[in-house]
């Protein structure tokens, strides 16, 4: 057993929650970063501007399948008194066909969009406020990684939506905690409208995470922005190299910045120096591909029980309705 005396005194930057993430992950072998920082409001700026890139295929996709499959969905969903509530939402750009199709079944109806970025909730409830009147926008600014107890209790039954595959940003052990945690702020018979990313061809993938105008390269390289802007570290992104391959393995793409040279970097709030090696690199983000099967697989070991699923006729996307069993 250690003495209190021989843990060393971490300066305060590091006790909060982007201190702690940096400096637990810059001091790790190999070095990592949680992608949740990539979303500060340049971040947030740039990931949209992802989702219009012709070789990012996931939100073109998905969107078609709410356009073709959203009156469906809601039909589904069968309640009458029905609340939306979104995790991860951002701008919410998708959602509005979800809640046109919802506001169809039903006069008026509350939707609460939970995002740690509280510019892209703004710009959501400015929208969805002046495009449909009926919807009452409340939305609610944390971070549902960490906490799920924001998720509103409501009158009627809730539609809790999890699109865009963000569910593949998390190792499979923690994407299940993630929606045992969801399941335990629901009520049997509370739905969960889960978007995944399917396995396809190799090049296919590749490409949406390796796009020719350089979006996803700035998207990745902002997080060193952000640290340099909040905790004063002396990165020069330029000598961070964007990569994105696909793991066949793991069955999921995986993004790092690679050091172009050795170098050091210092952060001085965390007072803290990172050496890199020429060619070593940051593991920044993964992205887990699904099967039918395993996606039924996880959510039944989540306390979810597939109702229906939809897809598009390529079979890249599926969007499943859950319950909570």
């Amino acid at each position: 057993m250690h003495a209190l005396s021989s843990i060393p005194c971490l300066p305060e930057a590091a006790t909060t929650p982007i201190g702690a993430e940096v400096y637990r992950g810059l001091t790790a072998l190999p070095k990592r970063l949680s992608p949740w920082l990539f979303y500060d409001q340049r971040g947030s700026e740039l990931f949209e501007a992802i989702t219009a890139l012709p070789e990012y295929y996931l939100t073109r996709t998905e969107h078609d399948i709410f356009a073709q499959h959203g009156d469906a969905i809601l039909e589904a969903a069968g309640a009458d008194r029905l609340s939306i509530v979104e995790l991860g939402a951002g701008t919410a750009t998708k959602t509005g066909l979800l809640l046109e199709a919802a506001v169809r079944r039903q006069e008026s109806m509350s939707y609460y969009p939970i995002d740690i970025s509280a510019s892209a909730l703004e710009e959501a409830r400015r929208r969805i406020g002046e495009e449909m009147p009926q919807v009452t926008v409340r939305p609610i600014v944390a971070n549902y990684t960490k906490d799920l107890s924001g998720v509103p209790a409501a009158a009627g039954r809730r539609l809790v939506l999890y699109i865009g595959s963000s569910i593949g940003n998390f190792e499979p052990a923690e994407a299940a905690a993630l929606l045992r945690r969801l399941r335990g702020q629901l009520a049997p018979g509370d739905l969960l409208l889960l978007g995944v990313d399917h396995i396809k061809d190799r090049n296919t993938l590749l490409r949406a995470y390796n796009d020719a105008a350089g979006v996803t390269a700035d998207f990745n390289r902002n997080i060193l922005a952000r640290i340099r802007r909040e905790l004063g570290a002396d990165f020069r992104p330029r000598l961070l190299q964007h990569r994105a391959w696909w793991n066949d393995r793991e069955s999921r793409i995986e993004m790092h910045l690679e050091s172009l040279v050795s170098q050091e970097i210092s952060i001085p709030a965390l007072e803290l120096k990172v050496s890199f090696r020429r060619g070593e690199s940051i593991h920044t983000e993964n992205s887990y591909k699904f099967t039918p099967d395993s996606v039924a697989s996880l959510l039944e070991r989540s306390g979810f029980a597939v109702r229906r699923e939809w897809t598009d006729a390529k079979n890249w996307f599926g969007v499943y309705l859950a319950e909570a069993a």
